[in-house]
């Protein structure tokens, strides 16, 4: 592991051009980061919970459930085990669904639910990883078709999410691939293979504990809003930790279409001072 701050030029031996044998190019760094309590203030999946309800895909027990669930999970974070009874508790409520209406639900409500939820703080921070050249990855247990919208307003270079079943344009209730606890270090592996992440240089940020495999998988792990048994470990692995708690409006921050070209066509100088300012107003906060 790399020491906080720490660069070096390693050959990168999974990237798409060629470079000369004698000359090592310099590693793709990257940003991965949790979605719900690290970017976003409240669970991704409950925040769709009533249009799911509005549209009959889901009963008025099952918000109700969702919506204590979503109270824990608030209140302490969700350990392993009751990570894995919401897994299946969703994965039964999801069974059939169609996957378009699903789809057509969170393209329809995204700008309205998840609009004011951002953290402020967040926003600097994907700016500031942005200015700075690197990849911007959203790492989520939550659905790909729930992940994926929220994160390309983000501006987020990749996506690693959840992945249901899909049968006749429904789901089975089965899971593909779950994007949680040593799955998530699986996704982003798979990514540094065929990205050319020096995951030694890459940063990662989250809030559970059940994130421990990513965070350690990285050079520059960082709790935001800990749980307390993250907390725990963060500080005893000498981790910063960070914490959020300014939601903004997403698309007040997010919707320039190709955000990605700011920082190309903004002078050097000024993006190092930019990126700068950023750093030190959120590291101030550590804690």
């Amino acid at each position: 592991m790399t020491g906080q701050g720490e660069h070096r030029s390693v050959p990168d031996r999974t990237a798409p051009f060629t470079a000369s044998p004698d000359e090592p190019t310099a590693a793709r760094v990257a940003a991965f980061f949790d979605l719900d309590k690290t970017v976003i203030a409240k669970s991704s999946t409950f925040v769709f919970s009533k249009p799911f309800f509005a549209q009959g895909l889901l009963n008025r027990r099952a918000v109700l459930e969702s919506s204590y669930a979503h109270f824990l999970f608030l209140l302490s974070g969700a350990d392993h085990d009751q990570m894995e009874r919401m897994r299946a508790h969703l994965t039964d409520m999801c069974a059939g669904w169609d996957v378009e209406q699903v789809k057509s639900i969170v393209a329809e409500t995204l700008h309205e639910l998840v609009d004011p939820l951002v953290y402020a703080e967040a926003a600097d921070l994907i700016a500031d990883h942005k200015i700075r050249g690197h990849d911007v990855v959203i790492v989520s247990a939550s659905g790909e078709e729930i992940v994926g919208p929220i994160a390309e307003v983000l501006g987020a270079s990749h996506t690693a999410a959840t992945r249901m079943v899909v049968e006749n344009g429904a789901y089975t209730g089965e899971l593909e691939f779950y994007c949680y606890g040593e799955g998530k270090v699986t996704a982003i592996e798979k990514l540094a293979a065929t990205e050319g992440y020096d995951l030694a240089q890459c940063y990662a940020y989250s809030d559970s504990v059940t994130d421990i495999p990513m965070l350690s998988a990285v050079g520059h792990p960082t709790a935001v809003n800990p749980d307390r048994a993250l907390r725990r470990e963060a500080t005893a692995r000498g981790w910063p930790i960070l914490t959020f708690s300014n939601p903004v409006s997403l698309w007040a921050r997010f919707q320039t279409p190709s955000s990605t070209t700011v920082a190309a066509t903004a002078a050097v100088g000024l993006s190092a001072i930019v990126a700068g300012a950023i750093t030190y107003r959120i590291l101030r906060g550590r804690r």
